[in-house]
């Protein structure tokens, strides 16, 4: 087992010097190239802040080939990177700063004012000069396993971004089941969708330097195009995608499935949010035999704690399983009593194992509200997350999402899954996406539809009657030409939340 990620690049370099590692719009680089620009950025690190170990590095770029050598050379030189999102309104950016205090920041060409109160900048263009020794290309050999690689930085209730720090530990230990699961290899060209402030990232970043494979990052701009996108697609033989779910919908409900075949691709794999079958089922129908996996969640548990590799037919309407633990990982259903629950009992998912984030940096009041002793032993310190997700078993013995605690709701006196309206809509012929939000104010249910049908909102309310009872019907619908997602292409709730009226 590695000690460290760079580790990783050291051995696919030596393998595939001259192999392509990743790619973006205007330049690619082989795994020589990478391991030698990242000993410069490690270089340069040392040259401007002196000799630090674990300490935060920022990275303030488009996402592009520099952002992965500028997270390597911050690996190689013991630190460990922050990501941060260039599109972000100033006060988030300040607010992450605040809480971070990185050593330094690294940005791309023109020096951001938005950081001028950061110690140290570092342009990626300085590569260059930097002069490499001995004792630099030697100095990720001190980095242990227990060692941060980074923090990324997820919404706080409070409005304080709260940064979650996982371990080197926690990221081989997942792109190692990674490999042994799905068989990643040297032919792997992982199709990359997430932002890199985003954990979905880490599954497509660490498996390529993990196996010596491609990864190509695809224009977020090509989203909105379903046709270019499955064009890209084909063009860099794209064969494994793991992309949220948001994305995968939007090509299903384009009808580009039916036109366009992407001749490659062996493996979807999705994960962030609910999948509807109804839209999985028109990719299973298009794509019949490749492999279909819903992975599950939180940033805190090292991007992934569960999954399913779809293995039967689902009606419409049905849930996806996010199926079982993965390797090295339990998961405790735990009830109200924090007991484990019962058959067809609701429960907390809650997580323990090498996956955990080693808590919220500078925070450790959050931290410990999060993170905390396993109720089910006192005998000795036994930590687990507790996810905020609500999840039932089926008769398979496979877990359910149903939703999130705090959208659970108290409404006419009964205790309502808003996940459950959602899926309900969003199984009717017609609808494209629905999106459930609960008014406090005006004790209403409000459901968001997009449609690709001729419905009306009364249309959608006759047919919801026959699958949810009356007290879990919304009070008013609204039909939206598109539902509006998030910094992580995710369902932007908070957003439809304030349209209520």
């Amino acid at each position: 087992m590695k000690r460290n990620i760079v580790e990783y690049l050291k051995e696919s370099a030596e393998k595939y010097p001259d192999k392509t590692a990743f790619l973006d719009e205007r330049r690619k680089i082989t795994f020589k190239e990478l391991d030698d620009e990242a000993q410069k950025i490690a270089a340069l690190i040392y040259a401007r802040c002196g000799n630090i170990r674990n300490k935060p590095i920022a990275v303030y770029m488009e996402k592009s080939v520099e952002c992965i050598v500028s997270f390597l050379g911050i690996a190689y030189s013991g630190n460990f990177y922050s990501p941060l999102d260039v599109h972000s309104p100033i006060e988030r950016i300040h607010k992450i700063i605040d809480v971070l205090q990185p050593a330094a920041v690294i940005y791309h060409t023109e020096e951001p004012d938005e950081l001028d109160d950061c110690r140290e900048k570092i342009s990626i263009q300085d590569i260059e000069k930097a002069e490499i020794d001995i004792s630099i290309r030697e100095k990720y050999k001190n980095t242990a396993d227990i060692d941060p690689l980074y923090v990324l930085f997820t919404s706080g209730s409070t409005g304080q971004p709260k940064g979650v720090v996982i371990s080197h530990r926690g990221v081989i230990d997942y792109t190692e089941w990674l490999y042994d699961t799905f068989s990643f290899d040297a032919d792997t060209i992982f199709g990359n969708q997430a932002p890199f402030y985003f954990d979905n990232s880490i599954l497509d970043i660490y498996s390529t330097l993990r196996n010596g494979a491609c990864m190509v990052i695809i224009p977020e701009t090509l989203f909105r195009f379903p046709k270019v996108l499955m064009d890209y697609i084909n063009e860099n033989s794209i064969n494994t995608i793991f992309w949220v779910p948001s994305a995968l919908i939007g090509l299903a409900n384009s009808g580009i499935l039916d036109k366009i075949h992407a001749d490659k691709l062996q493996r979807v794999l999705f994960c962030g949010e609910v999948m509807p079958n109804k839209q999985l089922n028109i990719w299973r129908k298009n794509y019949p035999d490749i492999l279909y996996a819903n992975l599950y969640g939180p940033t805190e548990i090292t991007d992934v704690c569960s999954y399913y590799i779809v293995n039967r037919q689902f009606q419409d309407e049905e849930p996806l399983p996010i199926g079982i633990a993965c390797r090295n990982t339990e998961i405790l259903v735990l009830n109200d009593n924090n007991e484990l629950v019962g058959e067809n009992e609701l429960g907390e998912l809650c997580v323990r194992g090498t996956c955990l984030s080693m808590g919220y940096y500078g925070d450790q009041e959050k931290t410990s509200k999060a993170f905390v002793q396993n109720p089910l032993n006192s005998k000795y310190c036994d930590t687990i997350y507790r996810t905020g997700d609500l999840v039932k078993y089926n008769a398979y013995g496979e877990l359910v999402y149903v939703s999130r605690k705090d959208f659970q709701i108290k409404h006419q006196g009964h205790r309502i899954e808003l996940g459950e309206i959602e899926a309900a809509a969003g199984s009717l012929e017609g609808v494209n996406q629905a999106c459930a939000v609960y008014d406090n104010c005006n004790k209403k249910i409000v459901l968001f539809c997009t449609l690709s049908a001729e419905l009306t909102e009364k249309m959608i309310y006759r047919l919801l009657q026959d699958k949810l009872p009356q007290y879990m019907l919304p009070k008013k619908i609204k039909i939206l030409s598109a539902l509006p997602l998030n910094i992580n292409g995710k369902i932007d709730r908070v957003t439809l939340k304030s349209n209520c009226m």
